[in-house]
């Protein structure tokens, strides 16, 4: 089961915010992720806040849309009530978990309720998360048709013996169909992809990238699988059953995606994310990065708007009782000092292409950017220019350099 919602300051019955989250709100744009907890199977490397039927008693999948847009109008309330000015959405996110478990018409009405609430921009990105085997071609005319602009699928191996220690189900043989489906719907497609899986060689991963590069996607997200505290590979590994990942070869396996991806015309813009072109780079995932506003629906989503943080109760159930009681389902939060500010702002800006401004680092960590570019970790030209800017070297110790740098 997903461990506990993280502890911070308690919150008013109604989630009421601060003023201070109008300041600046103008400059600021708006999203809406919206979190749909529930999976066919549970993946045994996943930790995310995810159920599946067996796991729940009084939460359905039928019940869920209701409760979803029973927070919206709680958050467009509160939102008003903290004086924030008016922002139509410029993108929404449906994430969990497996949306298109829902079907389609669940989730267009969500879509439909928020652009009642807050508007949807006109040039807004609506993403859709989708496993292979939980859509077709008609739930993607259907979502296209609906306003969705954006399938994100999780396809993570071409490799059947990777997928199995995965836990995943589809089969690898359907997603070219599913990937022209949804092109021919007319959606940007992003696949996710996870390397280092337990027994996964270079070769393998190899063939899961020259696999996705030939369905010719907008967007591939690659990421080094991390075991879980608590997960069952985690279980299996201890057991001995599973090999631990070697963080040498993850990072053998990045240099090899970016080679690959590169040469065919995909450039990174985020450590795990590559685009072909900034047109069709995730305009949401980009929101968090740069501490834009967003507000989290659905349980155990987080929140941040104006320099306040705030999570939901995790379990559904708990969740939905909370709302049924006219609460907000917000569990705690965190109002970020101005220290915290500056130090968040290092650690996700030094992750991205543009890097971040010199200046946001202090005087005394010079010595750590001057042996950062010594070892060819930043960029040394760009540095000289006031900019920040990890090196394809860098990025394998990104993590590390900004904790040095903050």
């Amino acid at each position: 089961m997903p461990n506990l919602a993280p502890l911070g300051d308690p919150v008013p019955v109604d989630g009421s915010l601060p003023p201070s989250v109008a300041e600046g709100a103008e400059k600021r744009t708006l999203g809406l992720y919206i979190h749909v907890p529930f999976c066919q199977a549970r993946c045994g490397y996943c930790d995310f806040n995810t159920y599946t039927a067996e796991e729940l008693d009084g939460v359905s999948r039928a019940s869920y849309p209701a409760q979803a847009m029973a927070e919206m109008d709680m958050a467009h309330t509160v939102m008003n009530q903290a004086g924030l000015v008016p922002r139509p959405l410029s993108t929404v996110f449906f994430g969990g978990g497996t949306p298109t478990l829902l079907g389609p018409e669940p989730l267009v009405r969500m879509l439909a309720r928020a652009n009642e609430l807050w508007g949807v921009g006109h040039h807004a990105e609506v993403s859709v998360e989708a496993n292979p085997d939980s859509v077709t071609a008609e739930d993607l005319q259907a979502l296209a048709a609906g306003g969705v602009t954006r399938v994100s699928l999780g396809v993570q191996s071409a490799h059947p013996d990777v997928l199995s220690v995965l836990d995943r189900t589809h089969d690898p043989a359907r997603v070219p169909e599913v990937v022209q489906a949804a092109k021919d719907a007319g959606l940007q497609v992003s696949l996710d992809l996870i390397y280092g899986s337990p027994g996964e060689k270079l070769s393998m991963w190899e063939k899961t990238l020259e696999y996705a590069l030939a369905l010719a996607p907008d967007h591939l997200s690659a990421y080094a699988l991390i075991v879980e505290p608590g997960t069952a590979m985690a279980r299996r590994i201890a057991r001995g059953e599973l090999a631990m990942p070697d963080d040498d070869v993850h990072a053998d396996m990045y240099e090899l995606t970016d080679q690959l991806l590169g040469a065919a015309g995909y450039g990174w813009y985020e450590i795990s994310n590559w685009a072909t072109s900034e047109a069709l780079e995730s305009r949401h995932n980009r929101s968090y990065w740069s501490s834009e506003d967003w507000w989290g629906i659905g349980p155990g989503a987080h929140s941040h708007i104006g320099g306040v943080r705030w999570w939901n109760v995790k379990h559904p159930a708990a969740y939905t009782q909370r709302l049924v009681a006219g609460q907000s389902p917000i569990h705690s939060r965190e109002v970020l000092s101005g220290e915290s500010k500056d130090m968040e702002r290092i650690l996700l800006g030094i992750r991205m292409r543009e890097g971040i401004p010199a200046r946001w680092v202090s005087a005394d960590k010079k010595v750590v950017v001057a042996d950062a570019i010594a070892r060819g970790l930043l960029d040394g030209a760009a540095a000289i220019s006031g900019t920040l800017v990890v090196t394809a070297k860098g990025r394998l110790v990104a993590d590390f350099l900004a904790r040095e740098l903050t």
